[in-house]
């Protein structure tokens, strides 16, 4: 019953994300379905194995249809953001900082005890690497505004005078993969899906470096959504604990602590350009599932 019932769900999240009225112009509080946005770090399906669960859970615990979405790449999921989309959404850093002054995206969560470092690999069987050593090289990023897997490395590789070309493939998973396959010299993600990787690839590589740490992803809510639902939404987040199951684990995470606006100063310090980053500010057609 609970693999039929993701099966059904995962195949229902192309239709759903398309069918998407865009622009939150039509408030969660006067609508069934509160719609939950997840960044396409990762394939649809693969995020709706480990989102869905939660999503029920929050269901079961606010008595209000919790909907899983989410989009074809990040770029997209970015115009959908800009488009008020989704009721809630978890987005990057960066996301959450540009996001938040328009449409005006809250923050109500975050991953508890965690900072979000970025991460380069290769593969093993290549000389061991440093930053040093990819002067000139074919560097594999999910897409130009992924904070930890992509602005960060690039800003870090820059500041050390290192020349290279990057290549922008769509996910963390993509990423991953292209470097296995030895497409691309060596890649960037982050600890959560590397985590989460399907060991068949993960055991043809390795990490050399890690960046910075910065404060992570956001759980932010849509200014329209229903200040009630919004606090009921949070309170259900920040009571999870391991006794909830395999949510929390499928994730990746320990659990989630309150988010507040303020906590994504040190992003905000970086003072990024929007040009440098080419983060997609401005409303699209659609929003698509991957």
């Amino acid at each position: 019953m609970k693999r039929s019932f993701l099966a059904a769900a995962i195949a229902a999240v192309t239709f759903f994300t398309q069918a998407l009225p865009g622009a939150g112009a039509v408030a969660a509080s006067e609508r069934k379905t509160v719609v939950f946005g997840v960044v396409p770090q990762q394939s649809a399906s693969r995020l709706a194995r480990v989102w869905i669960p939660l999503t029920r859970h929050l269901s079961e615990k606010l008595g209000r249809e919790i909907e899983f979405a989410t989009a074809k790449d990040i770029p997209t999921f970015e115009s959908c953001l800009a488009k008020g989309a989704y009721d809630v959404a978890y987005m990057n850093p960066y996301h959450y900082v540009v996001f938040h002054d328009a449409p005006g995206y809250e923050a109500i969560a975050r991953q508890k005890d965690k900072k979000l470092q970025g991460l380069m690999v290769t593969r093993k069987d290549r000389p061991k690497a440093g930053l040093k050593d990819l002067q000139g090289a074919k560097i594999a990023f999910p897409s130009p505004a992924a904070f930890g897997a992509s602005v960060i490395p690039r800003a870090e590789l820059k500041k050390n005078g290192i020349d290279f070309t990057p290549d922008y493939v769509r996910s963390h998973d993509s990423v991953y993969r292209a470097v296995a396959l030895g497409l691309h010299d060596a890649g960037g993600g982050v600890r959560r899906t590397w985590n989460t990787l399907a060991p068949e690839i993960r055991d043809q590589l390795e990490i050399f470096y890690e960046t910075a740490p910065y404060t992570p992803h956001a759980i932010a809510v849509h200014p329209l959504l229903d200040a009630a639902l919004r606090d009921s939404l949070k309170s259900a987040l920040l009571a999870m604990t391991e006794a909830d199951g395999d949510i929390l684990k499928n994730l990746g995470i320990l659990g989630f602590e309150e988010g507040k606006n303020a906590d994504w100063d040190d992003v905000r310090s970086l003072n990024l350009d929007k040009t440098q980053t080419q983060i997609v500010d401005e409303i699209g057609n659609r929003c698509h599932s991957g």
